[in-house]
C-alpha cells in the first residue's frame, strides 16, 4: 500500500487535514460510549424471571415454583431496602432530608428493574444531592447510601448488559469520583472512591463473568436446538432415501414386466390388427424409458459407495429368515398369524418386513434381554402388524428410550407412505409396543 492510499485512509470525508491513528481510536471509543450508554438509555428492558431449568429449580413445581422464579425481583428490592436503612442512619437532616435520602437511595435500585442504563445516570445524578442531605464531612464524595446503591446499581447493571458495557459505567465512576475529589474534596474530607472502586470492581467482574457464562450457555442451548433440529432433518431425509431406493427395485421389477409382455402380446393373437401392435408397441416404449428415468432417479438418491442389491427385495415370506437371526443374537421372539394369509402389494410386503426388522432392532438396542411378540393380521382392509417387548431384565430402573432412536421415524415413513397408521408406547408391564395398520385397497375385490 503506497503512502498516497493510507493518506487516503486517514482524511475526513470533506477532505482536509488527515485524522491521526490516535484521534481515530479516541472517535470510535466516543461512538461506543454514546451507543451503549446515551442511545435509548432509557429504553424500557424490564428484568425477566428466572429460568426454571437448572438442577435443583426443575425440580419444583406449583405454586413454589411461580414464586422462586421471582426471585431476582425479590433481590433487587431487598437490596433496595438494606441500602435505604443505611441511607436513613446517615441522615442529619431532619425528616425531610431523611425522605429525600431514602428516595434517591431506592429510586436508582428499582429502576434496574425496567430501565438499567437509565438506573446508572440516576444513581449518578442522585449521588451529589444525597451528599448534601447525610453526614457528608465523614464520606466523601460517595455518602453511606449512595456508597450502597451505587454499588447495587453497578453490579446489577453489570448482570443485565453486555461486558464492555459494564466496564464503561465503572470508568465513568472512578472518573466521577475523582474528579469530584480533585476539585471540592481536595484536603477537606475523608475519600472513600478508593474503596467504592475496588469493591465494586470485584462485584462488576464477577456480575460480568455470571452474564457471560448465561449468555454463553444460552447461545449453546440454540445452538443445540438448531443443531438437534437439522439432525433430525437429515435422519428424516436419509429415511426417505433408503425408501426410494428400495421401492425402486419393486417398481422397475413391475416396470420390466410390463414391457416384456407388451412385446409378446402381439406374437399370442393371430393376425393381430396393426393398431394393436403399435398400442403394444408404444406401452413398451412408455415402459422402457419409465426404466430408464427410474435408473437416473436412483442415481440421484443413490449414497456413495451404495451398491444395488443382488436380491430382491424382501417380503413377509422372508419374515421367518429375519426372526432365526434375531433368535441367534439371544432375543426370544415369536411369531403369530391370524386371518388368510394373501399375497399383498409388493410396497405394502416391503414396508410390513422393514417395520418388523426395525422394532425387532429397537427391542435389541434398548430392551436387551426381554422377550418379543410379532403379530400379522390379514384383515379385509389390509394388514395389521404389532411388536411388543416385554422389559428389559439388564435396565429395569432406566426409562425407556424406544422413542429416540432414528427407527421410529423410518416406520412412520413408511405408514405415511402407504396411508396408513401407527402408534408406539410403554406397556403397563414397563416394555415396549408398536402397533401399525397398513390399508391394502384391493383387499376387498381379492376377498370376493
Amino acid at each position: 500500500m503506497t503512502e498516497t492510499t493510507q493518506t487516503q485512509k486517514l482524511s475526513p470525508p470533506g477532505g482536509g487535514k488527515p485524522h491521526t491513528p490516535e484521534y481515530r481510536v479516541v472517535l470510535d471509543a466516543w461512538h461506543r460510549l454514546r451507543q451503549d450508554l446515551f442511545h435509548d438509555a432509557f429504553a424500557y428492558r424490564p428484568l425477566p424471571r428466572m429460568r426454571m431449568d437448572g438442577l435443583l429449580t426443575r425440580r419444583l413445581s406449583g405454586q413454589l415454583r411461580e414464586y422462586v422464579s421471582w426471585a431476582p425481583h425479590a433481590a433487587v428490592v431487598t437490596a433496595a431496602l438494606l441500602a435505604a436503612t443505611i441511607a436513613v442512619s446517615a441522615s442529619d437532616r431532619g425528616e425531610f432530608g431523611m425522605l429525600v435520602t431514602t428516595a434517591l437511595t431506592v429510586v436508582p435500585i428499582l429502576l434496574t428493574l425496567v430501565r438499567p442504563i437509565g438506573a446508572f445516570w440516576v444513581s449518578m445524578a442522585a449521588t451529589p444531592v444525597t451528599a448534601v442531605f447525610s453526614d457528608m464531612w465523614s464520606d466523601w464524595p460517595w455518602a453511606p447510601g449512595s456508597f450502597a446503591a451505587h454499588l447495587v446499581v453497578l453490579t446489577v447493571v453489570a448482570l443485565r448488559t453486555p461486558p464492555r458495557t459494564a466496564a464503561w459505567i465503572w470508568a465513568l465512576t472512578a472518573a466521577y469520583g475523582l474528579f469530584v475529589e480533585s476539585i471540592l474534596g481536595a484536603g477537606h474530607y475523608s475519600s472513600n472512591t478508593g474503596p467504592l472502586l475496588v469493591i465494586s470492581a470485584m462485584s462488576v467482574l464477577v456480575a460480568v463473568v455470571v452474564n457471560t457464562r448465561r449468555t454463553a450457555q444460552r447461545e449453546v442451548t440454540a445452538q443445540q436446538t438448531v443443531t438437534a433440529h437439522e439432525r433430525s432433518k437429515r435422519t428424516l431425509l436419509e429415511e426417505r432415501t433408503t425408501i426410494a431406493r428400495e421401492l425402486h427395485d419393486v417398481v422397475a421389477h413391475h416396470m420390466s414386466v410390463v414391457a416384456i409382455q407388451a412385446e409378446a402380446a402381439p406374437y399370442r393373437v393371430e393376425n393381430p390388427p396393426p393398431e394393436l401392435e403399435q398400442a403394444f408397441a408404444t406401452i413398451r416404449e412408455n415402459a422402457v424409458a419409465a426404466l430408464t428415468e427410474l435408473r437416473r432417479v436412483l442415481g440421484v438418491v443413490r449414497a456413495e459407495g451404495y451398491e444395488a442389491p443382488d436380491a430382491p427385495q424382501p417380503t413377509l415370506a422372508d419374515l421367518d429368515g429375519l426372526l432365526t437371526n434375531v433368535r441367534e443374537t439371544g432375543l426370544t421372539v415369536e411369531k403369530s398369524v391370524t386371518g388368510a394369509v394373501r399375497e399383498l402389494p409388493q410396497g405394502v410386503e416391503l414396508s410390513a418386513y422393514r417395520i418388523v426388522q426395525e422394532a425387532l432392532s429397537n427391542t435389541l438396542r434398548h430392551a436387551p434381554g426381554a422377550t418379543a411378540r410379532v403379530e400379522i393380521g390379514y384383515v379385509l382392509g389390509g394388514l395389521g402388524l404389532r411388536i411388543v417387548n416385554g422389559p428389559s431384565p439388564e435396565v429395569n430402573l432406566v426409562k425407556s428410550t424406544h422413542g429416540a432412536g432414528h427407527g421410529i421415524t423410518g416406520m412412520r415413513e413408511r405408514v405415511t407412505m402407504l396411508n396408513g397408521e401407527m402408534t408406539t408406547g410403554e406397556t403397563e408391564d414397563g416394555g415396549y409396543e408398536v402397533t401399525v395398520f397398513l390399508p391394502v385397497a384391493t383387499a376387498s375385490k381379492d376377498d370376493a
